[in-house]
């Protein structure tokens, strides 16, 4: 299982928490140091079953100044998820992939359904 976070991240840092907490093994990754590649944001994106736009952090400073609430809707999936990959500020975080269970964000009734 990987562990994908921004350690500064309040929300992460409840998600790596419970996940302890439940004595799950996982590996951790830093977004900031190892910015998901546009391969495995393709791959996770595919398996997750999720809308695309579950991947970007709407709520980020990087987010809001590039404008992406407008110009998302006019992207293609193809420069969305090349977009991700530039900057991992950008993507929603906590990721956890788990063979092909892919969880956006923590929520933990989905996170103990999942797990």
């Amino acid at each position: 299982m990987i562990f994908i976070c921004y350690p500064k991240c309040s929300t992460c840092k409840k998600a790596q928490k419970w996940l302890d907490d439940n004595g799950l093994s996982y590996e951790l990754r830093d977004i900031k140091e190892n910015n998901p590649s546009y391969e495995e944001l393709k791959k996770w994106y595919a398996a997750s079953g999720l809308p695309l736009k579950r991947f970007f952090n709407t709520s980020g400073l990087l987010y809001k100044s590039l404008e992406l609430k407008d110009k998302l809707p006019g992207m293609s999936e193809e420069e969305q998820l090349r977009l991700l990959a530039t900057d991992g500020m950008l993507v929603k975080r906590p990721l956890l992939i788990s063979g092909e269970k892919i969880l956006t964000g923590f929520k933990e009734k989905e996170w103990q359904e999942l797990l």
